[in-house]
């Protein structure tokens, strides 16, 4: 598998003008949802040619769904669209994984550009080449690895994001630093998030990526070191699925950052990783994110969620730990009891 090519740039309709004239299909396709349609296709409308057709999908993870597929297939279709065309998929990573997918299929392969307008878009879903739809329940059952042509990177496209949607994606920025090194790690916590220089965000953002794009190259379908990239996974799953349990969703990027505390915790226990790096993370992002609140009654739902995790080998719950700040060790089990040991120092942390 290729790497992906990135463009990380403070002006995204001049590169996307560059990439349409370098593939030169001979349809173009635009797929957007709901808000990027209002939000963000303005930013790069002029520098699309009047030919281009544009695809609507509802905003929304609830919507990547197989019917959500078919009527992107359905428009591509009437359409005209043939093996020479180009799908550009604006979006978050709801539109980037659906849109990646239906052009992964679509007589059987279709070149497509991802264009991420969020910022856990960008640092996530549109680099990797995962796509996917969610089914029977279950997030991102069904889809294929494919990655984009293109995938163009700019932070003008968040100036409009709620805070929410900006803290979410900067914890994915803080995994990818904990496992690289100690300088990217120190230069994400020194940001201020309050008040975004979006230059400065820009080439952070651009560093994380390539720390996402290394491991990929490595390890395209994730049979070795890509399991890196799962580090606060584990935990965090089972935080998010808990939450939507209860009925109160959280963002994903929350339900990363509390995880990567627990995951941390038990990366002290079986590999020394130093407690004052714990500590610090911890008061960081009990300061930007709060705390997810949990019981020792919460601690039985958690486990089984983790033993339902699509990463976990052999009955085995998979963990990727931490021996130190870009030091990763992938398939890591733990014992039940020193999960629950992990939640009852989470909560101390956490003053829960």
């Amino acid at each position: 598998m290729e790497p992906q090519k990135l463009i990380f740039t403070a002006q995204p309709g001049e590169a996307l003008t560059r990439e349409i004239e370098r593939i030169a299909p001979d349809n173009l396709f635009v797929l957007c949802d709901t808000h990027t349609r209002a939000l963000s296709l303005p930013l790069v409308a002029e520098s699309l040619p009047p030919s281009t057709r544009y695809i609507d999908i509802e905003a929304g993870d609830t919507h990547k769904t197989l019917e959500a597929l078919a009527h992107v297939w359905d428009e591509l279709s009437r359409h005209g669209a043939s093996r020479k065309s180009l799908l550009v998929n604006l979006g978050g990573g709801m539109v980037t994984d659906l849109g990646g997918f239906a052009a992964a299929c679509f007589k059987r392969g279709i070149r497509f550009i991802n264009m991420p307008t969020t910022l856990l878009g960008a640092v996530d879903a549109a680099v990797g080449g995962k796509t996917g739809v969610n089914f029977n329940g279950l997030k991102n059952e069904i889809g294929a690895f494919r990655p984009a042509d293109t995938v163009i990177i700019s932070t003008r496209f968040f100036h409009t994001l709620p805070h929410e949607e900006l803290l979410s994606g900067y914890a994915e920025m803080l995994k990818h630093a904990l496992i690289d090194s100690p300088d990217s790690y120190r230069a994400l916590l020194d940001f201020d998030l309050a008040a975004p220089d979006w230059d400065r965000l820009l080439r952070l953002l651009e560093e994380s990526v390539q720390v996402k794009q290394r491991i990929v190259a490595q390890d395209p379908l994730e049979t070795g070191i890509r399991k890196a990239l799962n580090l606060g996974h584990t935990v965090g799953h089972a935080f998010e699925s808990l939450s939507h349990r209860r009925g109160t969703p959280i963002p994903h990027g929350y339900a990363v950052a509390w995880g990567l505390v627990c995951e941390l915790l038990l990366s002290h226990h079986y590999l020394r990783f130093p407690s004052d790096l714990i500590t610090g993370l911890a008061q960081y992002i009990y300061r930007h994110y709060g705390a997810f609140a949990i019981t020792c009654k919460d601690y039985e739902t958690l486990y089984e969620l983790m033993t339902h995790d699509k990463k976990n080998e052999a009955g085995h719950i998979n963990f990727t730990l931490l021996q130190a700040i870009g030091h990763p060790v992938i398939d890591q089990h733990a014992d039940k009891e020193e999960i629950f040991v992990a939640f009852d120092l989470y909560r101390d942390l956490f003053k829960l």
